[in-house]
């Protein structure tokens, strides 16, 4: 079979032995296939009661480690992995499966193949829920927003993103999406410029109510959790709703 990105990956089946370098697909399997997950990076925090040996970070992972466990299947994300790591651990002749999402449906498919496909499983029935709570239609009047990941320099969510694609979803314009790059640097001049909706999550930057909100005087700011807003895994299920609602509280408060 191949994975995402077209490379062959060779499985003796059953798969038992998982090792999860990214956080969204820990959550993924954790939740859906406990039994198999061995181990996570240090980033992968959620389910919080996740018991598995850590191999240190997602673009440092301790590949000796990981090759130590010898695991059934290493599963990476194109954009949150890197290469050498992936053909280090191939090299050594460990089945590594290499997910590619920039946009929501992309996530509902590289998901479903991951389970069914890789896993050699059913489609969970929180993937079920998750795809059928974003079919609903996406609201007419688009906002023009602007998504910031981190401040000082400030960088923010640009195009062909999952988190971009995902606030289309949510009826939300990114006002820096026609940028080159896909999370660009932006002056505190730029930052605001024709902005009518302000999104700051908790994640990698972890605005709060006395940390970002200050940049944006007189614009309705949402503080959310980054994990309903750039996670493709469970929280998928219930992150329209609840993105909907801080969406709303922020233009009432």
């Amino acid at each position: 079979m191949t994975d995402d990105l077209g490379a062959a990956v060779y499985l003796d089946r059953p798969v038992r032995r998982v090792v999860s370098l990214v956080p969204s697909l820990t959550e993924a399997v954790a939740v859906s296939r406990p039994e198999v997950l061995v181990a996570a990076t240090d980033w992968c925090t959620y389910p919080a009661e996740l018991d598995v040996e850590r191999v240190r970070g997602t673009k440092n992972p301790n590949v000796r480690r990981i090759i130590e466990l010898a695991p059934d299947l290493v599963l990476c994300n194109q954009e949150e992995n890197r290469r050498i790591d992936v053909e280090r651990l191939r090299d050594a002749g460990i089945p590594v499966w290499v997910t590619r999402i920039e946009t929501l449906h992309e996530g509902f498919a590289s998901l479903r193949r991951l389970f069914t496909e890789a896993l050699n499983g059913s489609v969970p029935d929180w993937l079920v829920e998750a795809e059928i709570s974003w079919a609903a239609p996406t609201p007419e009047l688009p906002r023009n927003t602007v998504i910031p990941i981190w401040r000082n320099p400030w960088m923010v969510v640009g195009r062909n993103t999952f988190t971009g694609d995902l606030a289309a979803h949510l009826g939300l314009r990114l006002v820096h999406a026609d940028r080159a790059e896909r999370y660009p640097h932006v002056s505190e001049n730029e930052l605001t410029r024709d902005v009518e909706l302000v999104l700051l999550p908790d994640e990698p930057y972890v605005f709060t109510r006395s940390d970002g909100p200050d940049a944006f005087p007189g614009l309705p700011v949402a503080l959310i959790e980054g994990r309903s807003l750039t996670w493709y895994g469970p929280s998928l299920a219930t992150a329209r709703e609840t993105l909907t609602r801080q969406i709303a509280e922020a233009f009432i408060a």
